[in-house]
């Protein structure tokens, strides 16, 4: 082993090695160590948020908003039922207020709202008890009463979907009946012509009639001077 090739085998196992290894402790120790951040797929936004730093009831109507918003976004994004939203569907003023909710409103009322509870250091919970100023509200009595008027309106855009799309199921059912169970309306059946068959008749009898018939003895006898 020459000498270059030993003092780079020293690096490596007295430099480089170490140095690694206490690089990926720090970052383990951080992210076991670091509060855990709220995740919403419909609010990206509220990404940057600790979860600690909201009450309880606060995350139980962002959870709801985030559930019932995703679910909308499909159901008034997606209008051309190919599975994502893209830009081949039309976008309509529903859909565009639904974003709107979730991407300001929401994250702007809570932004608001944790302003208010860090305003005094000393003490944290002064958006939890304190009254607003000519109100009969708290901080966060007033964010909650924000997130339920979303909340109603989500309810109500999910009911007015559901009886939508059971209106079309039902009119799709009594189309169907009406093709199906009155076939008649929908398709003509060719009826046996009573004249055609009637002539028809008729030919085949002038035919018999003009025809000879060979009697036992030998005559030509015609059809019409044969008694039945």
């Amino acid at each position: 082993m020459t000498q270059m090739t030993a003092m780079f085998v020293m690096f490596v196992l007295y430099g480089l090695l170490p140095a690694a290894g206490l690089y990926l402790g720090y970052r383990g120790i951080k992210k076991v160590t670091a509060p855990k951040m709220l995740e919403y797929k419909a609010m990206p936004q509220l990404g940057y948020i600790p979860e600690k730093s909201l009450p309880v009831d606060v995350k139980t109507a962002l959870d709801q908003i985030n559930t019932k918003g995703e679910k909308l976004r499909v159901m008034y994004g997606d209008t051309n039922n190919d599975g994502k939203i893209d830009d081949k569907d039309t976008v309509n003023e529903t859909y565009i207020m639904i974003q709107n909710l979730m991407d300001r409103h929401v994250p702007q009322a809570v932004a608001d709202y944790r302003r208010l509870h860090d305003l005094d250091v000393a003490d944290s919970a002064l958006a939890d008890t304190t009254k607003i100023k000519h109100s009969n509200v708290t901080g966060k009595e007033a964010l909650l009463d924000v997130l339920k008027t979303i909340n109603t309106q989500f309810d109500d855009l999910l009911n007015a979907s559901y009886h939508q799309d059971g209106q079309k199921l039902l009119a799709t059912n009594r189309y169907l009946q009406k093709r199906f169970d009155n076939p008649a309306s929908n398709t003509e059946f060719r009826k046996p012509d009573i004249n055609a068959s009637s002539n028809a008749n008729n030919n085949a009898s002038s035919d018999v009639n003009i025809q000879a018939i060979e009697s036992p003895t030998g005559e030509n006898v015609s059809a019409k001077d044969i008694k039945l």
